[in-house]
């Protein structure tokens, strides 16, 4: 943060790049699943229906009874983000069993992330910062932005993520840059 702004991230990875990286995390979470609920889960990705199969994806870790780790319940939290679907998904993927398993980072609980407005003005359409994820290793957390709403609800869509008062315009970037945090010494 440089005089009371946030700075922007750059994202360093091309769109080929990125859509290569998110298609290898469709393929690695399908792969928590028996066949041929993986293969339905592929399918509704390569057809264009990624809502669709983050529903069947979500559903089939619930019913098979799949443990996640911290970071492969973050990872797949920022998915269904990235394509609209947290909101409807994410009591279910809170419901996803936990391996128990030590991990550099976590979703925090829905009681963790009511948000704090950045307005000190009294305005009902604010900024909110909204706890999200939690790196254990650095400490640092990233937040979504929403705005909120002349009748007092957050908006459905986040306009921005932020780590350490740097801000990105996609959930993915900002997670990568979460990840790439040098833990204390």
């Amino acid at each position: 943060m440089r005089d009371g702004r946030v700075e922007r991230g750059v994202n360093p990875v091309d769109s080929e790049a990125d859509t290569d990286a998110e298609g290898a995390a469709w393929d690695r979470l399908a792969g928590l699943l028996p066949e041929p609920a993986a293969g339905e889960v592929r399918d509704c990705r390569a057809i264009g229906e990624q809502e669709a199969g983050l529903g069947l994806l979500v559903g089939g870790l619930l019913a098979y009874g799949v443990a996640l780790d911290g970071t492969t319940r973050a990872e797949l939290s920022v998915l269904t983000e990235t394509w609209g679907e947290r909101e409807v998904l994410a009591a279910r993927l809170a419901a996803c069993a936990d391996t128990g398993a030590p991990s550099p980072v976590r979703l925090l609980p829905a009681g963790e992330t009511d948000g704090e407005s950045d307005d000190t003005t009294g305005d009902p359409v604010s900024s909110v910062r909204v706890p999200w994820i939690a790196c254990d290793r650095c400490a640092a957390t990233l937040l979504r932005i929403h705005t909120r709403e002349p009748w007092g609800e957050l908006s459905y869509l986040a306009e921005a993520y932020v780590v350490d008062d740097r801000s990105w315009d996609t959930a993915a970037d900002a997670y990568a840059a979460l990840l790439a945090c040098s833990p204390p010494a």
